[in-house]
C-alpha cells in the first residue's frame, strides 16, 4: 500500500512540475511580447 501511494505521489509531483514549467514559459513569453510592443510604441513616439 505504501509503495502504491509513493508511486502516485511521484507521478503527481512530475505532472505538477510539467505544468509549472508550462506556466513559467507562458509568463516569460507574455513578457517578451509586451516588451516588443513597448519597443514599437516607444520608437513610434520618437518618430
Amino acid at each position: 500500500m505504501n509503495k502504491k501511494a509513493n508511486v502516485k505521489r511521484e507521478a503527481y509531483a512530475k505532472k505538477q512540475e510539467e505544468k509549472g514549467k508550462k506556466v513559467v514559459g507562458w509568463i516569460f513569453g507574455g513578457l517578451i511580447v509586451l516588451a516588443v510592443i513597448y519597443l514599437i510604441w516607444t520608437f513610434s513616439m520618437m518618430a
